[in-house]
C-alpha cells in the first residue's frame, strides 16, 4: 500500500514512513545539485524558506516555450555526492524530504533521525517518466550563476512514486540490502 505525503511535509507525515514503504509525493519540491548544496553549506541563504520542504537531487532538462518553463526530464542524480553537505542543510534549513538515487552516508542518516527527515529513492533511468509528474515550474533561482542543470528549481509535482530508503527512525534500506547480500554471499561461499 502506498503512503501519500504532501507539501508542507510535517513531522507527523515523516514519522509514519518506514524504510521500504512505497510513497506517492505531491506539492512543492526544490531541486539541487552540487553547486547549490555547496553554496548552502558555506553559508548561502536559500531564496525561499525551506522549512518542511523537499530537496530533489536532480538537474532537470528544461526548455522555454511560449514564456513558460517546461520540464522535459527530471531524473534523480546520485545522492552520495551531496553527503558532505546534506546533514548541515537538514539541520540549518529544516528540510524534511530528500529525493535522489543510490542512498546517502552516515552523517545524513544520523541527521534524518535527529531532525525528522527521510530519504526517498526515485527510479533512476526514468527521467522522462518523472517529468510527467511535474505540473508546473513555480520559480527558478541561480540560473545565471549556476546554469540550468545546477540552478535551484521549485517544481509543483503530483504523484511522484518512490521508495523510502532511509527513515527518521534509524532504518536504512541500503544497509539492510547490503547485510542480506553479505549473508547470502557467505552462505554461497561456504557451500
Amino acid at each position: 500500500m502506498k503512503k501519500t505525503i504532501k507539501y508542507p511535509f510535517t513531522l507527523r507525515q515523516i514519522k509514519e514512513l518506514r524504510a521500504g514503504d512505497l510513497v506517492r509525493l505531491s506539492g512543492s519540491v526544490f531541486t539541487g545539485r552540487d553547486r547549490l548544496h555547496k553554496f548552502l553549506a558555506e553559508g548561502g541563504q536559500p531564496p525561499e524558506d525551506m522549512q518542511a520542504s523537499a530537496i530533489y537531487h536532480c538537474g532537470p532538462v528544461v526548455v522555454r516555450d511560449s514564456g513558460k518553463w517546461l520540464i522535459k526530464a527530471a531524473g534523480p542524480t546520485t545522492s552520495i555526492r551531496e553527503e558532505p553537505y546534506m546533514a548541515g542543510i537538514i539541520e540549518n534549513f529544516g528540510v524534511r524530504v530528500i529525493i535522489g538515487k543510490g542512498g546517502m552516508g552516515a552523517a545524513t542518516c544520523a541527521a534524518c533521525k535527529r531532525y525528522g527527515c527521510v530519504y526517498l529513492q526515485a527510479a533512476g533511468g526514468a527521467a522522462a517518466l518523472q517529468a510527467r509528474g511535474v505540473r508546473t515550474v513555480e520559480n527558478v533561482w541561480f540560473l545565471k550563476e549556476f546554469g540550468a542543470t545546477e540552478a535551484m528549481w521549485k517544481l509543483d509535482v503530483k504523484g511522484l512514486d518512490m521508495v523510502v530508503g532511509i527513515d527518521c527512525h534509524g532504518n536504512n534500506l541500503y544497509d539492510e540490502v547490503r547485510h542480506h547480500s553479505d549473508m547470502r554471499l557467505k552462505e554461497f561461499l561456504n557451500d
